[in-house]
């Protein structure tokens, strides 16, 4: 065997260790991908029920939504159903009304001031 040969077997030797000890990060990281894609496609196979369920959470919602807009417009008409009987009630009973409450008020003025010039001329009655 001549130095070269031995020189090339040295070589051979060092470069078979070089593709050993590159071979195991390689098979490490090769498994680190399976595990990583397995857990990728665990998270999709959860996703969907998980969408799924959002999507009919929604679409209840959306149909509790239309109810409540429903409760609000007639709330409204009801509102405006209110306001326009209280337009006609002050319309037709209000200003007799007042003019009710004033005859009275009137009267019982008359009638305070009435007893009271006949308890002065009695008293004046009483003194003389």
């Amino acid at each position: 065997m001549s130095a070269g040969q031995i020189a090339a077997l040295i070589a051979a030797g060092a470069f078979v260790v070089l593709v050993v000890l590159l071979a195991i990060p390689l098979i490490k990281l090769g498994k680190t991908l399976d595990a990583a894609t397995e857990a990728i496609e665990r998270t999709n196979s959860n996703t969907d029920p998980l969408l799924i369920g959002a999507n009919e959470t929604i679409t209840h919602v959306n149909t509790q939504l239309e109810r409540v807009d429903g409760i609000t417009a007639n709330a409204q008409a009801v509102t405006g159903n209110v306001s326009a009987l209280a337009s006609v009630f002050t319309a037709t009973l209000g200003g007799p009304l007042v003019k009710t409450a004033a005859l009275s008020y009137g009267v019982s003025k008359a009638i305070k001031a009435r007893r009271k010039k006949s308890a002065l001329k009695a008293a004046r009655k009483a003194g003389k």
